[in-house]
């Protein structure tokens, strides 16, 4: 086997995320994409002594999980709901034994080395994976690229092609978001087609049309929409305007929005309509300036019987409905630990570390004296703050800044941590400080079991011990998935 080679194999492996592998005498080869029990044929792109990495080009013979056809057009061009093949019950089955295969190592070994816990396993702490309330259509969020189909192609609006940096795969007809979004998209796809406004090339810096990125409230059904663009609208023959570049261009893409929304079939409203420059040489959604062009910069959301305000940048999860599972998990996890109690005058505080837009702390206030949370994105903690208000909670305290400085600004002491960092865990310098309390609980939410299986290692040499711990699913179709575990200090 060398680079370059054509080869054929059976998956024998599955490591998160998304990579099938197999040994070749004494060397793990990894291909991304390929499924457990797949007959795959492949490139080698790689070849190092003891693995090799290979790029799948067909699969051979299916996998015996895959007991399902997709039900999107896109399945195999777009790279997101990479499950589809498989049931919604060997999706879970299938994730489940991901996240316990990653954790059962540290937490099996934490047990075995403490005589108080000889005999128990993860089995003995593990209560399985809760499945989303809904499959498909349960996308709140999606951040669409402004692109083309192939290189010199026409103007593509979607989701980037599956292995691909530059192709744009229009994806009117996706299955995780509803018929309404189809409308917009195939409305803007068409305007700005029909205007010749050109995209923004990532690699020439050139160009205009970045990204549309929409939102949508399931509790009110109200639409946000955010066009964002460079501001280069001059160097392609478009008016100049003293308010903003673009602005004739864009305020009639805005009329054209409003009046879709009030066409027959149009089933939701349309909250807001905004408009962010975007001059950054990186491929990400940020803010140079954003205007307010219709109605207002938020929508309200609802979880557990609390409204959020939801701006154009706020974090807040994609599947509110699984949200809401997650959330009602991680609360019976608290308030089983011991360190709350429900009803009564509490004199707990509560840290809520990474605490986004304030939606787990505001869930907690009712049993704690006080609830503090730390977020590094500015935005979101104002979001915070503005919910709390919202909410008549006046109890929850929300700090801007890195955890791992932050935490040092805070004189009260936590009685509870609950943790829900992004997607790279903890910073090792913050977990210090955080095992520093030695607090009695706490109850960690992760949306990547590799780096909790990390940080776990960590928490476990600590003292701590896992006393209960699940999956959630909040991501059907994909190989995305979240957990929550307890964990409780042992003297």
């Amino acid at each position: 086997m060398k680079k370059g080679d054509i080869c054929e194999a059976i998956i024998t492996q599955y490591d998160f995320p998304n990579k099938g592998s197999f040994m070749d005498e004494d060397r793990k080869v990894t291909i991304k994409g390929a499924l457990l029990g797949q007959k795959v044929r492949f490139m080698v792109t790689k070849r190092k002594s003891g693995m090799a990495e290979g790029r799948l080009l067909e699969v051979l013979e299916k996998s015996p999980l895959e007991d399902s056809e997709p039900y999107c057009p896109y399945f195999g061009m777009c790279g997101g709901c990479a499950y589809q093949t498989m049931s919604y019950a060997n999706q879970l089955k299938f994730k489940e034994d991901m996240v316990k295969k990653l954790l059962a190592p540290v937490i099996n070994h934490s047990m075995k080395s403490n005589p108080e816990w000889q005999g128990e396993t993860i089995d003995s702490v593990w209560e399985g994976i809760i499945p989303s309330p809904v499959t498909e259509g349960y996308r709140n969020k999606m951040e669409f690229t402004f692109g083309d189909e192939y290189k010199d192609g026409p103007l593509a609006l979607g989701l980037h092609k599956k292995g691909s940096f530059h192709d744009i795969l229009n994806v009117s007809g996706c299955k995780i978001i509803g018929d309404d979004w189809n409308k917009i998209l195939d409305y803007s796809l068409k305007y700005f087609s029909d205007k010749n406004v050109p995209f923004y090339h990532r690699m020439r810096h050139e160009g205009i049309l970045r990204n549309l990125v929409v939102r949508q409230s399931k509790a009110t059904g109200e639409f946000l929409i955010n066009l964002v663009a460079a501001t280069q609208w001059d160097k392609y023959g478009f008016a100049k305007e003293e308010e903003f570049k673009g602005k004739n261009i864009v305020m009639e893409y805005v009329d054209g929005l409003v009046k879709l929304a009030e066409a027959d079939g149009f089933t939701g409203t349309i909250g807001g309509i905004l408009y962010t420059e975007n001059d950054s040489l990186g491929d990400v959604v940020q803010s140079d300036r954003t205007i307010l062009l219709y109605g207002k910069e938020y929508i309200t959301e609802e979880v557990m019987g609390l409204s959020f305000k939801i701006s154009p940048f706020s974090f807040f999860q994609t599947n509110t409905k699984g949200c809401e599972v997650l959330y009602t998990k991680a609360r019976e996890y608290i308030m089983s630990s011991g360190a709350m109690n429900e009803g009564e005058e509490s004199s707990k505080i509560v840290f809520d570390l990474y605490s986004g837009t304030g939606t787990i702390a505001q869930m907690m206030s009712p049993a704690a004296k006080k609830v503090i949370g730390i977020e590094i994105v500015e935005e979101a903690v104002e979001a915070a703050k503005e919910n709390a208000k919202l909410n008549g909670l006046d109890n929850c305290d929300f700090i801007a800044g890195d955890v791992l400085k932050a935490i040092d600004l805070v004189e009260e002491k936590p009685d509870l941590i609950i943790l829900d960092p992004p997607r790279d865990g903890i910073n090792p310098k913050a977990l210090e400080k955080i095992l520093a309390f030695g607090v009695d609980e706490m109850v960690y939410i992760s949306c990547k079991p590799t780096s909790l299986a990390r940080d776990l290692e960590t928490i476990t040499k600590r003292g701590y011990k896992v006393v209960k711990a699940c999956a959630v699913d909040q991501f059907p179709g994909t190989n995305h998935v979240e957990s929550v575990l307890l964990l409780s200090r042992e003297e």
